[in-house]
């Protein structure tokens, strides 16, 4: 699984990186080395504009973290929906819509992983943190789905409150380094997939499907980091510190 991620790269390297051509100055996120579930995250997502012509633009946005789908009676499910599996995606009935029209990116410089281990002098047992990351330093561009829930206790559309939009982390086997770790790892696309997972106007499920593929083996790296980043409430840079 992902159950948390680093990402602090500025919105200005994220829209030249990903050429995005929108951007809200006002969903600006702070950067952070432990992104945890609920928490708003930047994503990558391409929508067809209501002009006549109905030219699709590519936005970057902040969305929560934790996918609600569009007939949930509570918001609160989302929580338990951070991670989407590929072998089923595109068929559970909480992801389906969303595969086949609102896919996006989410960017992370890496993503955390636990392992149990041992101590030798108690005999007792305690879970080691380890910073799964490209070796080459490169941003992972997670694949995602994105939803969007409209809330029944706000009467007006254009109201800030009517609506939620939240995504979801796609995951996979886990192969390279983080194989060793945990058994499922986020699933990363490749440059030359992104306009084919971005595109809102294409539908082909096999296609699609096709793009998540297994990560290529000797791209990650990964090392014992700080048990700062246990608890959700820190953050900084100093949480990839080598372990002790």
């Amino acid at each position: 699984m992902c159950g948390r991620y680093t990402s602090t790269r500025s919105p200005e390297d994220l829209t030249r990186l990903f050429q995005v051509t929108d951007w809200r100055p006002e969903e600006k996120l702070e950067p952070s080395w432990n992104v945890a579930p609920t928490d708003e995250v930047y994503a990558i997502l391409e929508r067809a504009g209501r002009e006549e012509d109905g030219e699709v633009r590519r936005q970057l946005r902040a969305l929560k973290w934790g996918l609600v789908p569009s007939w949930a009676k509570d918001p609160k499910v989302g929580s338990r929906m951070i991670n989407a599996r590929v072998e089923t995606v595109h068929e559970k009935p909480a992801y389906r819509r969303a595969f086949a029209k609102r896919r996006c990116l989410l960017p992370a410089d890496g993503f955390y992983e636990w392992e149990p281990v041992k101590d030798e002098a108690t005999g007792k047992t305690r879970k080691q943190p380890y910073f799964i990351h490209p070796s080459d330093g490169q941003v992972m561009a997670m694949a995602g789905l994105y939803e969007y829930w409209r809330n029944p206790d706000v009467s007006s559309d254009d109201d800030p409150d009517a609506w939620l939009t939240t995504c979801t982390i796609i995951t996979t086997e886990a192969t390279d380094a983080a194989g060793h770790i945990h058994p499922r790892m986020p699933l990363a696309l490749t440059p030359d997939h992104y306009d084919t997972w971005l595109d809102p106007h294409h539908h082909d499920t096999d296609d699609l499907r096709a793009l998540l593929t297994q990560p290529a083996a000797g791209r990650l790296s990964t090392r014992p980091v700080s048990t700062a980043v246990n608890n959700v409430r820190n953050n900084g840079a100093h949480l990839l510190d080598a372990a002790p």
